[in-house]
């Protein structure tokens, strides 16, 4: 049986509550075998720079982030994530099981 895929994007801030309920969401997911994908969009990209994102996808998150976002708010390209648009954000949506939007 394939694994089950749990789609989070997060549009807030690493100041905004809703990245505590992200945060929970993606470690609950892992130990219930759930593969979780998180999209970072809007200031959303700022959250990269978080140390529980990191040690999450060393666990097995997938991180995904908008590219125009992160050059809005100058986060250069690296290999933390996946850098890509709106089709990204459409093939998570349509590959995932479950798919929550925090904004």
């Amino acid at each position: 049986m394939p694994k089950r895929k749990l789609g989070i994007l997060l549009s807030t801030p690493p100041e905004n509550k809703n990245l505590k309920t992200v945060l929970a969401l993606i470690d609950e997911a892992l130990r219930q075998d759930v593969q979780p994908y998180l999209y970072l969009v809007d200031e959303g990209v700022k959250n990269i720079r978080e140390d529980a994102i990191e040690a999450l996808c060393k666990q097995g998150l997938k991180l995904f982030l908008c590219a125009y976002g992160a050059h809005q708010y100058d986060i250069p390209v690296n290999d933390k994530g996946v850098f890509g648009g709106l089709v990204v954000l459409s093939d998570l949506l349509k590959g995932c099981d479950r798919f929550v939007a925090l904004n």
